[in-house]
C-alpha cells in the first residue's frame, strides 16, 4: 500500500501576494491624508511659536529693544538682530541677538516685519506669509501667521 504524500507549500501564490499588496495600498491611501494634515499642523504650530510673544524672534527683538531703547525700524528689519557688534556704531548695541543668519518660516519664506506696527502700534508687527506664499499683510481670513489677535 502506498501512502499519499501530502505536498506542503513553501511560498505564497501570486493571488495572495496581490491581495495583500492591494490591502496595504488601501490602508496607505486612507492614512496618507491624515499624515499630511499632521505635517501641515506641525508647520503651523512652529510658525505660531516663532512669531509669538515667547518665541525666539520676539525674545531677540525684546533684547534689542532693552539695549537700544527701540525696536529695529521696518527698513532695518529683523536682520538688525544678526549684526556683529563691530558692524554697529552704537555703543549700546550688544548683538548679535539672533545667531541664525537666515530666519525662515516652516514653508521656507522670510518672516515679514513692520515697526512701528500698524496693529501693535507700540512695538512691531511680525508675521509669516503662510503656506500659500502670498503676503496678505496678516489680513483677517488669510493663512498668514501673525503676532496679533484678530478683533
Amino acid at each position: 500500500m502506498r501512502r499519499k504524500q501530502v505536498r506542503r507549500r513553501s511560498a505564497f501564490t501570486l493571488m495572495e501576494v496581490l491581495l495583500v499588496a492591494g490591502i496595504l495600498a488601501l490602508l496607505a491611501a486612507a492614512a496618507a491624508p491624515k499624515l499630511f494634515g499632521l505635517a501641515n499642523k506641525a508647520k503651523l504650530d512652529i510658525a505660531k511659536s516663532q512669531v509669538g510673544p515667547n518665541g525666539p524672534i520676539a525674545k531677540a527683538l525684546q533684547a534689542y529693544n532693552w539695549d537700544m531703547g527701540r525696536f529695529p525700524d521696518t527698513d532695518e528689519g529683523i536682520t538688525a538682530l544678526m549684526l556683529r557688534k563691530s558692524d554697529v556704531d552704537d555703543e549700546r548695541y550688544n548683538g548679535p541677538y539672533f545667531e541664525n543668519p537666515e530666519i525662515k518660516d516652516p514653508w521656507g519664506y522670510a518672516y515679514m516685519y513692520r515697526s512701528p506696527g500698524e496693529i501693535n502700534i507700540e512695538s512691531y508687527d511680525l508675521w509669516s506669509i503662510g503656506k500659500d506664499g502670498k503676503d496678505d499683510e496678516g489680513k483677517a481670513g488669510s493663512d498668514d501667521v501673525k503676532n496679533w489677535i484678530e478683533k
